[in-house]
């Protein structure tokens, strides 16, 4: 693929090129997360923004396309609240706490997307591209044990990529479900007088108990 001139990325063509680019995603989320993934389709997508599903297709050649687009800047979102949260001047298991919830916070300001982050998985299909946004947040993980295992915190026997999948099941059991059931915990079933946002904290704390050396 040719490198983009500084000129041709200023031109305005191409100006005219990302502003078309980003209302089709503005848009596309708009559906995305009223309806689902279910719900987008190119011509549900080109009546939102009243332009011929050819027109669309010139910048996304299929609805799969752009979902993948959609759950890129999802995780692009995640990667960016976990680094600004890790990159603060706090004890580690204060910031390894916020990470985790913070993880599952932002999953739940767009229910939608993050359920379809993780849909239409089939056998066969489980790769994941290194440079993905996905495969960075996984990464991030791995790095909070490494530096928790640097510092004494966490064992150094324990292989870091087993634990971060661990973590990530955790994170992702309680935003899945969540998701999924938008009244738990303090609904039924077996209500409780905590809410999300201190359930989240003791959630993680909790997993980090199990984590860290005493």
């Amino acid at each position: 693929m040719t490198d983009m001139t500084t000129s041709d990325a200023t031109s305005p063509a191409e100006r005219r090129r990302l502003r078309v680019r980003a209302a089709i995603l503005e848009a596309a989320e708009k559906v995305f997360a009223e309806e689902g993934e279910e719900g987008l389709s190119i011509r549900r997508l080109a009546e939102e923004i009243d332009y011929s599903p050819a027109a669309i297709y010139k910048y996304f050649g299929s609805k799969e396309e752009l979902v993948d687009e959609l759950k890129e800047l999802f995780f692009a979102r995640i990667l960016e609240r976990v680094g600004q949260l890790r990159e603060s001047d706090a004890p580690f298991r204060d910031r390894a706490r916020a990470c985790l919830t913070g993880y599952v916070l932002t999953a739940l300001e767009k229910p939608q997307h993050y359920l379809a982050a993780f849909s239409s998985v089939l056998e066969g299909q489980h790769a994941i591209s290194d440079s993905s946004n996905k495969a960075r947040a996984f990464e991030f993980l791995i790095e909070m044990v490494r530096e928790g295992q640097s510092l004494g915190l966490v064992d150094e026997a324990l292989d870091r990529v087993a634990v971060a999948k661990m973590l990530w099941c955790c994170i992702h059991g309680a935003a899945s479900l969540m998701a999924h059931m938008p009244t738990f915990p303090e609904g039924e079933p077996c209500p409780i007088s905590l809410d999300r946002n201190d359930f989240l904290q003791q959630h993680a704390e909790f997993i980090l108990n199990g984590l860290m050396r005493s």
